[in-house]
C-alpha cells in the first residue's frame, strides 16, 4: 500500500498532551471522543490521539520535580513492547491493550492514535528481553549511546535487522489494536539528544524502519514525526517516509511563538502535498495545562487565536487541538467549525506567502480546478496597521472585485489599483475573492 493515500487531507483531531501532559486516562479519552463525535466530526475532525507515557505507572506523581520520572515502572509484554497502564486504562487488562478503547472510538465514527517514543524501552535492554520473531534480544538491538535528553524511557535502535524486527513487532501489535495514527517523538530532529550525535537527523534509519513496518502491517496508519524543527534539507526524506513532520519545537499559547511560524511556514510552503504535511504543531486554544499543574484558558488574545487558525489553514498544516473539549467555550468552537476557513486545508489549494516583514505578512491561496482565490493579511506588529498591496502583487487582473471576509461573512467591494486592509495588533483578515 502507498502510505500517502492514508491522509488525503491534513489530519484534524485532538491530542491529550496540552491539557493532560503525561496523566491522561481512559475516562478522559472517552469523554473527549464523545464530544468530538457529537460536535466536531461533521466539520472534519476525526482523530483522537493518546499522547505521551500511556504505558507509565503513576506519571505526574512527581510533577514538582520531573515531567518524566526517571526509570519509572512501565507496563511491557514479553517481547519488549510497551502496553497501556491498566490502572489508567482499565479496558487494557488481560492482554487487550488499546483494542477496546480503539473499538469504542471507531464505533463513534472516529479514528484512534497513540504517541510513541522512538526506540526500545531501556528496561527491556537491561533485562535482555525478547524481540518477537528475532533471535537478538533487546540489549543487542539497543544503541546505549542514543538517549533522549528530555525523556528517559528509551534507547535508540541500531541500524540493523534487529532494529527493523522490533519496529515490525510493535506496528503489528498496534495494527491489531486498531491504531490509525502514530506520533513518534524524538525522531524528526535529534539535536535534543544529550550524549551523541552532532547529526540532527541521526535516527533517519528509525524513520525508515517505522515506514517499512507500516507498509507491511496491512493497516493504513498515518505517521507523524516529532519534535521539530524539521530540517528543510531532509524534506525529501520526510516526504518519502512520513505523512506529517513538525516544523517547530513545542508551540504554546505565546504570540512570539505564533509569530515565528510565519518564517517557518514560508520555509516549508512548497512541501505541502497530498499525504505530506509540514506540521505547525498543536492548537493551544481553549482550556489547557492541567497536567502541568497550571490549568488555564489560552493566553492568546482572540485576534491572535484567529491569526493562528488562519495561518495553519491557509498553509495547509494538520490541526490537532490540545484543549479539554468537554470545557469547550463558544468562541473556541466557532474557530474550529468555520467551514469556509477549514476548506483551505485541502491540498488542491496552492498557498504561498507573498509578503513578510517586521510588521505584516500576506498569503494567497488558489484552487485552479474550482477557480477560487483567497488572500490573508496579518498584522505582526503591536500597533494597529493598515496593510496594503497592489493588484499586480496579488496577480489580480480586473479593475474591481467583490471580496468576502471568511471570519465575519461581510462582503465588500475592492477596486484597483490597491487593496488596503485595516488590522488590529496581532490580528488578521481572510478573504475569498469572488471571481
Amino acid at each position: 500500500m502507498n502510505k500517502n493515500t492514508f491522509a488525503p487531507l491534513p489530519p484534524m483531531g485532538w491530542n491529550s498532551y496540552d491539557y493532560y501532559d503525561t496523566t491522561v486516562d481512559e475516562a478522559a479519552v472517552r469523554a473527549n471522543a464523545k464530544y468530538m463525535a457529537e460536535n466536531l466530526k461533521s466539520y472534519g475532525w476525526q482523530y483522537i490521539v493518546v499522547d505521551i507515557e500511556w504505558y507509565s505507572h503513576k506519571p505526574g506523581s512527581m510533577r514538582n520535580r520531573f515531567q518524566y520520572i526517571p526509570f519509572a515502572k512501565v507496563e511491557m509484554d514479553e517481547y519488549s513492547r510497551l502496553l497501556p497502564d491498566p490502572e489508567r486504562f482499565p479496558s487494557s487488562r488481560n492482554g487487550m491493550g488499546f483494542k477496546p478503547l480503539a473499538d469504542y472510538i471507531h464505533s463513534l465514527g472516529l479514528k484512534f492514535g497513540i504517541h510513541i517514543m522512538r526506540g526500545i524501552p531501556r528496561i527491556a535492554a537491561h533485562l535482555h528481553s525478547k524481540i518477537k520473531n528475532c533471535d537478538v534480544t533487546a540489549d543487542m538491538a539497543a544503541d546505549p549511546s542514543s538517549v533522549c535528553r528530555w525523556n528517559p524511557d528509551m534507547y535508540g535502535l541500531t541500524n540493523s535487522e534487529a532494529g527493523q524486527a522490533y519496529y515490525d513487532s510493535i506496528i503489528e501489535l498496534y495494527a491489531f489494536w486498531g491504531v490509525d495514527f502514530i506520533k513518534c517523538d524524538d525522531i524528526c530532529n535529534t539535536n535534543n539528544q544529550s550524549i551523541i550525535h552532532e547529526n540532527a537527523y541521526a535516527s533517519r534509519h528509525e524513520v525508515e524502519f517505522l515506514s517499512n513496518a507500516i507498509g507491511k502491517c496491512g493497516r493504513p496508519i498515518v505517521l507523524s514525526l516529532s519534535p521539530g524543527p524539521a530540517l528543510i534539507e531532509q524534506a525529501w526524506h520526510y516526504e518519502k517516509h512520513a505523512n506529517m513532520w513538525r516544523i517547530t519545537d513545542d508551540l504554546w499559547d505565546d504570540w512570539n511563538m505564533v509569530k515565528n511560524m510565519f518564517y517557518r511556514c514560508e520555509l516549508w510552503q512548497n512541501h505541502v502535498s497530498v499525504g505530506n504535511y509540514p506540521d505547525c504543531d498543536m492548537l493551544p486554544l481553549g482550556t489547557i495545562g492541567k497536567g502541568f499543574g497550571r490549568e488555564r484558558y489560552t493566553r492568546l488574545s482572540r485576534e491572535e487565536q484567529r491569526s493562528l487558525m488562519t495561518l495553519w489553514c491557509i498553509f495547509g498544516s494538520p490541526l490537532m487541538l490540545g484543549a479539554e473539549m468537554t470545557k469547550m467555550d463558544a468562541w473556541t468552537y466557532s474557530l474550529l467549525t468555520n467551514r469556509s476557513v477549514l476548506e483551505l486545508l485541502n491540498p488542491k489549494f496552492h498557498a504561498m506567502q507573498i509578503c513578510r516583514d517586521q510588521t505584516r505578512a500576506v498569503w494567497v491561496s488558489r484552487c485552479q480546478e474550482e477557480n477560487k482565490s483567497y488572500a490573508a493579511f496579518f498584522n505582526l506588529s503591536d500597533e494597529p496597521l493598515e496593510a496594503s498591496l497592489s493588484f499586480d502583487e496579488l496577480s489580480l487582473e480586473n479593475q474591481a472585485y467583490s471580496v468576502k471576509d471568511l471570519w465575519d461573512n461581510a462582503i465588500s467591494r475592492l477596486e484597483a489599483p490597491e487593496w488596503r486592509v485595516s488590522l488590529p495588533p496581532h490580528g488578521c483578515a481572510l478573504y475569498q475573492i469572488l471571481l
